[in-house]
């Protein structure tokens, strides 16, 4: 009889443990065999919270100018160091590029997080400003444009919103009928560009 209850007992811990087995790990613990983010994965993930916070406000073009422009340093650096070990990164290497993501994840967060953010009004030039945005924010988000191409871009915004800020301040808060139709001439010219480089194949 003792010998029947002790075979039983044994019998149903290996189903319960059979059974918790399968459950898997729990939401907060990763996967045992579960890989690492590669550097192109982390890449995409920065690019879209960077698309994030132009399509929301919480970037200026100021701050996803500087963003974009240690993006494309840090993806010509993985490039080089590729270029030259056959395609590959060294474990030296990796280590470095982590550290950098690491730093310009930190940045992203900041800057999303901070005081500054992007204010357009509720006026044909405001309204055009925040266009630019959000199809600058759809570049990124697809990767039609680079991080390169999205520095380039966006400082060319900073430039047009710095001469509105200007112009409205000299002014009284407005601006005059020449310095409106030279605001749209610009904004023409950087639509232009934002074409362009969605467009480019790049």
């Amino acid at each position: 009889m003792k010998r029947s209850l002790f075979t039983l007992a044994v019998a149903a811990l290996i189903a319960s443990g059979s059974a918790f087995a399968q459950q898997g790990p729990s939401p907060t613990q990763s996967a045992p065999n579960q890989p690492a983010p590669t550097v192109n994965d982390r890449r995409q993930d920065q690019q879209d919270r960077i698309a994030n916070g132009v399509d929301s406000g919480q970037l200026t073009a100021g701050e996803t100018k500087n963003l974009e422009s240690r993006e494309a340093n840090l993806n010509r650096e993985v490039r080089d160091d590729r270029s030259a070990d056959g395609g590959k990164l060294t474990s030296a290497e990796r280590q470095q590029i982590n550290h950098q993501q690491n730093n310009l994840s930190r940045s992203i967060y900041q800057d999303k997080h901070n005081a500054d953010v992007a204010h357009y009004g509720d006026n044909e030039v405001g309204q055009r400003r925040e266009n630019q945005q959000d199809r600058i924010a759809n570049g990124i988000r697809n990767g039609s444009m680079t991080a390169g191409e999205a520095a380039r871009t966006e400082n060319r915004e900073q430039g047009i919103n710095e001469q509105i800020h200007a112009d409205r301040s000299a002014n009284g808060g407005k601006l005059t009928a020449q310095e409106h139709a030279q605001i749209n001439r610009e904004q023409n010219g950087a639509s232009r560009q934002i074409y362009r480089q969605k467009h480019n194949g790049k």
